[in-house]
């Protein structure tokens, strides 16, 4: 799995650090990290931050950066790969999108499912892959430094990356797919606050047991195998299979995996 790094304003940052993979070997620490958004650092959060990471690798679109920028670190590159160029409602997070998808699904927890595996199914088609693999080539070029790569809430986007950067390297589909799920974990608190939060602007009994908006809320603000597993369909449905992907999608050669895997694992 994955390691939680301990910051006090960013609840889901992780390093890749110590997933194993089917060769025997393990990626190396230090050297890809996912996370959350950078716009709310306290400043021991941004000392730690700035001393830890080289290069930042933003996934969200231009009206989402707007509303939360980045925090501005010293000596640290930021380069921005927009996985979708506009609102996406329940994957990007912009004010809309979010009041958006929420009225919509609030009340409707198997529709709100449906959605999400519909959303992303959407990360196989080409706009997505495009962005994924510029995402890749970064790596590709960074050397030996720092990267770390984020959305907003380092759920979807950012956790779809991590699921194709631990493909490359060669870990374990079951663990690939337990080291998704622990964005629930990580990221419990934040969905409980959001999930009374959403539920009081919308004028419902937020103590209620067995209110549908629970539901809904926790499939939209959560993960869910389905919806990892409905990308990995959708790969399946249009390149015939990951390693496919791999080649034809990101395009990456033979070389460039094995550079990786020499880079990143140990």
């Amino acid at each position: 799995m994955s390691t939680l790094l301990p910051f006090k304003k960013l609840r889901n940052i992780r390093d890749l650090g110590g997933m194993k993979t089917t060769d025997g070997r393990s990626i190396r620490s230090g050297l890809l990290i996912r996370s959350g958004h950078l716009s709310k650092l306290d400043p021991s959060d941004l000392n730690a931050l700035q001393d830890l990471v080289d290069l930042v690798i933003d996934f969200r679109t231009d009206r989402e950066c707007l509303e939360n920028p980045d925090v501005v670190m010293d000596g640290v590159v930021s380069v921005r790969i927009p996985i979708f160029d506009q609102l996406t409602e329940g994957i990007t997070r912009e004010e809309e999108a979010d009041h958006n998808v929420f009225s919509r699904y609030l009340t409707k927890p198997s529709e709100a499912k449906q959605y999400m595996c519909r959303l992303y199914r959407s990360f196989a088609k080409e706009k997505a892959v495009s962005g994924f693999a510029g995402f890749l080539r970064y790596l590709l070029e960074s050397g030996q430094k720092t990267v770390l790569w984020h959305c907003t809430a380092g759920k979807d986007r950012a956790g779809i990356a991590s699921v194709l950067v631990e493909e490359v390297l060669g870990a374990d589909r079951e663990d690939i797919v337990a080291d998704y799920m622990k964005t629930n974990e990580y990221l419990k608190d934040d969905i409980l606050f959001l999930t009374d939060f959403i539920k009081k602007q919308a004028g419902l009994d937020f103590g209620a047991a067995g209110d549908p908006a629970d539901e809904s809320l926790r499939y939209l603000l959560g993960a869910q195998e389905e919806y990892i597993n409905s990308f990995y369909s959708a790969v399946e449905e249009t390149y015939g299979s990951v390693d496919r992907l791999i080649r034809d999608g990101l395009k990456l050669t033979e070389e460039e995996i094995s550079s990786l895997k020499s880079r990143y694992l140990v």
